[in-house]
Formats: structure tokens, sequence, C-alpha cells
């Protein structure tokens, strides 16, 4: 990529955020020429995304899987009606809103699960990498990645009314397997379709995640918190928790031990429920683009079938069937993977 111009003309609609003295000229000459990577642009990565690009950034990767729905509204805030009415996938839709908030920024909207196969093209050359996912399977391959290759990243994670952000640099802090060694058990996580969410609490826990990034694309990782923060928005509580890295008796797996069993695809599933969602997501096994306009000439006899150049919808007996251009495929109406897989099979092929 060209780097982004850093004349006076171009740094003048950054002169009151360079005022900040912490922060400087220097400092947003330097966030003009980094890169990031937003893994996810629901709730948190929308707003994520969206201070980031503001902030004058120089690029900015989007990755997301999933499309939009109109009960996204209420707190993924760079999305509007007339996006869900498109059908468009989160990525695409984001970026088309972004490039108007700030045309000299380089924004690259990719419809794609992060996954073991793909997170090294993804992170390749990014700063820094900035956590918008809603599922840990994902976070803990994150981790991986960022542990092994030395990138620091930001978690950040929210229901209801609270949530929790910890910015890793690795070598340096604790990690994600510090702080949990397993992903939660699913029965002990609540969700945003058990617990609900409201839209004050994703821009908090996104606005720490974004300065904790800003800091590190800045220059100034002294700076960094390095404890966990957790904010309950309804309760009024307000809480910094040290997290030391794992040595001694239990060792980290990750940043101690390196073992990196999320990255070389040891762990990790092909087929996950969606979170709050009703909702299986069904992965590629050989990672081919799936041609829709065959596709929908082949399902015209089927169901409702609705397409854009991202994806093509399927609607029949209680499913609805959302193949994308990647080969992904979600399959609402059941949060059931063998289910899933079967309408799968039974509709698409396969």
């Amino acid at each position: 990529m060209e780097p982004m111009p850093t004349d006076d003309a171009s740094l003048d609609r950054y002169r009151r955020q360079m005022r900040f003295a912490p922060l400087g000229e220097a400092g947003q000459r330097q966030l003009a020429q980094s890169r990031a990577l937003v893994c996810g642009c629901g709730a948190l990565g929308s707003v994520i995304a969206d201070q980031l690009v503001r902030a004058g950034v120089g690029f900015v990767r989007i990755v997301d899987r999933d499309f939009l729905e109109r009960d996204n509204l209420h707190r993924q805030v760079l999305f509007d009606e007339r996006d869900v009415a498109e059908q468009l996938p989160k990525a695409v839709a984001a970026a088309r809103r972004l490039r108007l908030i700030n045309s000299e920024i380089e924004i690259d909207a990719v419809v794609a699960d992060v996954s073991a196969a793909n997170i090294a093209q993804l992170a390749d050359g990014v700063d820094v990498i900035v956590d918008g996912t809603d599922n840990f399977e994902i976070r803990y391959l994150l981790n991986d990645y960022a542990v092994a290759n030395n990138v620091p990243w930001v978690f950040g994670g929210c229901v209801g009314a609270e949530g929790q952000t910890l910015a890793i640099l690795p070598g340096e802090t604790a990690c994600l397997s510090c702080l949990l060694p397993e992903p939660p058990p699913a029965e002990l996580q609540p969700t945003c379709e058990t617990a609900g969410v409201i839209g004050p609490i994703v821009a908090t826990i996104a606005a720490l995640q974004s300065a904790e990034a800003l800091k590190i694309l800045s220059g100034h990782r002294e700076a960094v918190n390095r404890r966990l923060a957790v904010v309950d928005l309804w309760n009024n509580q307000l809480r910094s928790i040290g997290i030391s890295r794992a040595t001694g008796d239990a060792p980290c797996r990750t940043c101690v031990e390196r073992d990196f069993p999320w990255l070389d695809g040891r762990r990790g599933a092909a087929a996950v429920a969606l979170c709050g969602r009703n909702a299986v997501q069904l992965a590629p096994t050989g990672g081919e683009p799936t041609s829709l306009d065959r596709l929908a000439a082949k399902l015209q006899s089927v169901g409702k079938v609705s397409a854009n150049p991202y994806l093509l919808r399927l609607e029949v007996e209680r499913y609805r069937i959302t193949v994308f251009a990647d080969g992904r495929v979600i399959v609402s109406g059941t949060d059931d993977i063998a289910e899933a897989r079967v309408a799968h099979a039974r509709y698409i092929g396969g």
C-alpha cells in the first residue's frame, strides 16, 4: 500500500487530537503509517473500526463472516436499515460507511471466517489485532497467532451490561491463556440471546479497546493498561484486576510453553453454533469459492432465493440458509450442528 499522506493539509483534520500532548504530531504521523486488523465487525468491531478510522490509522482491515439483520441495529453503530434491506455482509457495509467518514484511510473489507487457514494472511504486516468477535474459539486463535508472531492484540467482550478488556503485549504481559487456560464451558457463558445486551456497554468496552490500540499504534506502549478492565454499567462497578503471566508449576501453554494448538489446527471446529442466533455456521473443507450464480439457478425451484455479489439466501421450510462466496454457510432455524448439516446436505449439497 502507498503510505498515507502526512502533509499539513492531511494532518489538519486531526489537529484537536494532536493537541493531546501525549499523542502530539509525532504520534499522529505514526498512526498514519500504522496497520490494524479488526476481527469481527458486529457490536464491538463496528465501534472499534469507526474509532480507528476517525483517528487516522492509515490501514484498517475489517474481517467478518456474518451478514446484517434488523436486530443488530440497536448496538452496531456503523449500519442502518438500508444495509439490512440490501442483505449486505457486515464487512462490506462497514467499509462503505467508513470510506465516507475518512476517504484518506485505506480500508480492506474481507468477508471471511477467521481460521487457522487464513489468519497468517489476514494479519500479515499489521501492527495490532483488535478483537471484535463473539466467540472464544477465534479469540484463542488470535492469542496463539499474536504470541507466536509477537503482534500486540486487544481482547474484549460484553454481554448484558457487563464487559471486559485486556491488552496483550507478547513477551511483556499476560496473554489470554494466562487469564483463561481453557474456554469457559458453553453452559456457563451468557449470550446476547440469553442475557441480552445494551448499547452503552458495547460503546464503553470498544472505546477502551480502541484507546489501547491507539497507544500501541502511536508508539506509546508504556501507556498500555496491563490489567484486566471489568465494567458493569448497571451496578455502577469499575474494576481493574492484575493478571500475571502463568509461570512456575502451572506455566501458560501459550506464552510460556509456546504451544499453539488453535493456530496449528489441533483445536477448533469446522462447524459452530453462532452466539444467540439459533444458527450454525458450516465452514468449507476445501476453501474454494462458490459460484453464487450457478447455485441460485440450481435452487430456484427449491424455495425463495435472493442473492447479491456477496451472498445467496435460500428460505425453505423453517430454514434460512445463507451461502457466502467463500463457501461458508449459515443455517438459521436451528442451533443443532447435526441438523444444520442435514439441511445443508439436503438443499445445497455435500
